[in-house]
């Protein structure tokens, strides 16, 4: 079986909620509640593939904060006529949502929604997405701090 690496990106949409920070998360196809994130395009940088991530998988139009890290994970790819391991390495950024309805997602997705913090950690399928968004968090914490009224 042939191997290939992948590069993708993908954010962390976090908003201020009636009951603190909330993160835009998807559902995909296959049922799993996910961050929006996606092939970095020809011409793209990172940034600017994790912002339109968001726009086309959660409906959402966003600005780069920070980056948050990599994620690293094996699959086998069933796409192509001849399966092949790949493996994908996909750079999160925090991202501050400016604007659009997760009701605008497209139709790769089956759902878009907001999730307080907690929620997103609960429901999120995988580990290290969920390790994202609690990056995000402590992120978003230290800069509230930043900007104290001490």
């Amino acid at each position: 079986m042939r191997t290939r690496d992948e590069f993708s990106a993908g954010g962390v949409v976090v908003r201020d909620g009636a009951d603190g920070a909330e993160v835009a998360v998807i559902r995909t196809r296959e049922g799993r509640w996910q961050l929006p994130k996606g092939w970095i395009e020809d011409g793209e940088t990172p940034e600017v593939a994790a912002v339109r991530e968001a726009r086309e998988e959660a409906g959402v139009d966003a600005e780069v904060v920070a980056p948050l890290g990599t994620i690293e994970y094996w699959f086998v790819s069933t796409y192509d006529p001849e399966p092949a391991r790949v493996h994908k390495r996909v750079q999160f950024y925090l991202l501050r949502y400016v604007g659009g309805s997760t009701d605008d997602h497209d139709d790769e997705v089956l759902e878009a929604r907001w999730l307080t913090i907690d929620e997103a950690r609960r429901m999120l399928a995988f580990k290290d997405e969920r390790r994202m968004v609690t990056l995000a968090h402590e992120r978003l914490a230290i800069t509230a701090g930043e900007g104290g009224h001490g």
